[in-house]
């Protein structure tokens, strides 16, 4: 049996180089790339906090990261809102037209979701679920297959 050169990469320096017809349209180098991972692992604090900074916080952490082995808490006093974050800071700073899900079914079956129209199907689940009762601090479990509906 021949092996494939994905059978044995855990723990090697595999390397896998993107197709080159999207390398042109690709935001940053592989070297860029090796520099933020390189930072991750050796300044994970750093890289990120100033990750963090880049969100919109309703309470900004002043801590990033408490570590007791086996056990990290990341941002344990900071609050935010992860739609907001996702979604609709995107439309707010008028990227609304850009294409923010696009989901692919059965061969041939696409749907594209922009950020706006995105935004919008999160609002009305958001009111669906407020009418039928549910309230902050509620916590709500919706069984979906994958279907652009999990992700609103």
């Amino acid at each position: 049996m021949s092996e494939s050169k994905t059978d044995d990469v855990a723990g090697t320096n595999t390397r896998f180089e993107p197709p080159s017809e999207i390398v042109p349209g690709a935001v940053g180098s592989m070297d860029e790339y090796d520099a933020l991972y390189r930072r991750s692992v050796e300044d994970p604090e750093g890289f990120f906090g100033d990750a963090a900074r880049e969100l919109r916080w309703h309470r900004a952490p002043t801590k990033v990261l408490s570590w007791s082995p086996p056990h990290a808490r990341w941002f344990e006093d900071g609050q935010l809102n992860v739609a907001v974050n996702c979604v609709d800071r995107h439309v707010e700073s008028g990227l609304g037209a850009k294409t923010a899900l696009v989901w692919e079914g059965e061969p041939g079956e696409v749907r594209t979701l922009d950020f706006a129209a995105l935004l919008d199907a999160v609002s009305r689940a958001a009111n669906a679920l407020t009418a039928l009762g549910v309230a902050r601090g509620d916590r709500v479990g919706i069984y979906l297959g994958m279907v652009p509906e999990a992700v609103i």
